[in-house]
């Protein structure tokens, strides 16, 4: 057995059963490898910033890493604006990347670089494997620091000279040490927390995390019943399970002044794993910090603590633990009929959405209004995008699917940012992934009209408008699918649009629907 098998074995037996890549002469080993070892799932992408987004899809709804195989500095590189997403998502990703042969580095070759200083900005634990013999233990902590909560960007580089040199087999039997447990607040900070919801005065409890699906946000759910809280959401959240039966958690908007608004009537904010909420940017002669500057604010539990835990003492000691939780009542609106308009779309979906689907949302200024729509559908995991880096959702839909092959995925995507990652739609036709994509083609990055028109310095110009404008040619997102192998149709009605959504949650495999608007 060569270090290759070697590491393929210790992830299959740390639990990581696929693989997102796009490998390169100096994996190929550890390609080799995965064809001995089949139980590691292998799904191909077209570019390495789809495997990545996909990789971070998977482990929101997994709860368990997956692995990147990717190729040299400019394979890790072209994955890095997803890899912002994945870490500001705080989920476990184990990336290994290839590199050249320890001898062979000396020659400074053409795709030489310092993978290293690429992988560091994003990798919370970093290592390059220096032998054969130690590759094993070199997966194990690899995996182990991916794993330690909140969930951890961990990267392995592999040379090919350790890839390819034999190893003993012994050992291969021998099973990791128990994952590191998240630790429970001191319990001065637990009550604290039940001291202000006991107070009276009007308190909210901002979720991150698993705080906001499962056992984490039934349990929020019980204590905002009992105290009279709100239950908030970033605006830049990583998951979180809604629609009827689910306890009702709004989203912090994202414009600053409607933040603002939403906020200032609580005195009083509780932090689960979420930082205190900030405009995503700077606006000249605005504050930043969107709470009340009267409003106290108080960490229940921080990043990498026990948020669940956290949630269960503070409920205990508040004699909640059996309380019913105000729940979303069942309520979908009417499916619309006529011209396409957003709120028309926003409520078809609503009306349309599939019993414990996924929802991943992209759609910028488009989609505002879906959330809303879909409060009281049928339950449902929707998935944001914490980081902010654009070119997010298809691959995030992949991951999420793969993960769940038996849900149906919905994937809401503006054309400009679709753009980023269209290759996406390949993997989804070849892997026969159960995704529905939309795409609202307004032909135009509209989120930037908007933040410039905030920032105070007048209308664009004709060239500065020409920067905002994807037109001239339009793009043809139906060509792009087809040509990608996902069925796909164009609405310009919302009884199409309607239809077109009843057919893809019907199929087997992906479909896409272009809505023009």
């Amino acid at each position: 057995m060569n270090g290759a098998e070697s590491l393929v074995r210790t992830l299959i037996a740390g639990g990581i059963e696929v693989c997102f890549t796009n490998p390169g002469t100096s994996e190929l080993h550890i390609v080799a490898a995965l064809d001995r070892v089949t139980e590691m799932r292998c799904v191909l992408g077209l570019f390495e910033g789809v495997l990545t987004g996909a990789a971070d899809g998977y482990a929101r709804m997994a709860e368990k890493p997956a692995c990147t195989l990717l190729h040299l500095g400019p394979g890790l590189a072209n994955g890095l604006a997803n890899l912002h997403n994945a870490s500001r998502a705080q989920v476990p990703i184990v990336n290994i990347v290839g590199q050249h042969a320890s001898y062979h580095l000396r020659h400074d070759t053409a795709l030489t670089s310092d993978i290293e200083a690429i992988a560091r900005p994003y990798s919370k634990w970093l290592r390059t494997s220096c032998a054969a013999f130690e590759i094993r233990q070199d997966a194990i902590d690899t995996i182990i620091a991916a794993r330690t909560a909140p969930g951890r960007i961990a990267t392995l580089i592999v040379p090919g000279d350790v890839a390819w040199s034999d190893v003993d087999r012994s050992g291969d039997s021998k099973l990791f040490a128990a994952l590191p447990k998240a630790p429970i607040p001191a319990i001065e900070t637990i009550e604290r927390a039940a001291a202000m919801l006991r107070s009276g005065l009007r308190t909210a409890i901002l979720l991150a995390g698993n705080a906001l699906y499962g056992k984490g946000l039934i349990t929020a759910g019980r204590i905002a019943a009992g105290t009279n809280a709100k239950l908030l959401a970033p605006y830049p959240f990583s998951r979180m399970e809604r629609g009827a039966g689910a306890p009702r958690v709004e989203r912090v908007q994202y414009v600053l002044e409607q933040a603002v608004e939403q906020l200032k009537e609580f005195q009083q904010l509780i932090l689960v794993g979420a930082s205190a909420p900030v405009a995503y940017f700077a606006y000249p002669g605005k504050n930043s910090v969107l709470a009340s500057p009267e409003c106290e604010i108080h960490t229940l539990a921080k990043s990498g603590e026990d948020y669940v835990g956290a949630l269960d003492a503070l409920a205990a000691a508040l004699s909640l633990r059996e309380m019913q939780l105000h729940a979303e009542k069942a309520e979908r609106p009417p499916a619309p009929t006529g011209e396409i308009t957003l709120a028309g779309i926003a409520a078809a979906l609503g009306a349309l959405l599939p019993e414990n689907s996924i929802m991943v949302d992209e759609s910028n200024t488009s989609g505002r209004g879906i959330m809303a729509a879909t409060r009281g559908a049928s339950p449902h995991d929707f998935l944001a995008n914490p980081g902010g880096s654009i070119g997010i959702a298809m691959p995030l839909a992949v991951g999420a699917a793969v993960a769940c092959p038996d849900r149906r995925v919905v994937c809401l995507s503006a054309d400009g940012s679709g753009m980023y990652t269209a290759q996406a739609l390949w993997t989804m036709a070849r892997e026969s992934l159960k995704v529905t994509t939309v795409i609202f083609a307004n032909r135009a990055y509209a989120v930037l009209k908007r933040e410039f028109a905030g920032l105070g310095v007048g209308d664009p110009g004709p060239r500065v408008a020409n920067l905002f404008d994807i037109g001239r040619p339009d793009l043809d997102w139906v060509l792009l699918a087809k040509g990608m192998g996902v069925p796909a149709s164009r609405t310009t009605t919302l009884d199409a649009f309607a239809k077109a959504l009843r057919d893809g949650f019907e199929s087997g495999g992906p479909t896409l629907i272009e809505v023009c608007l």
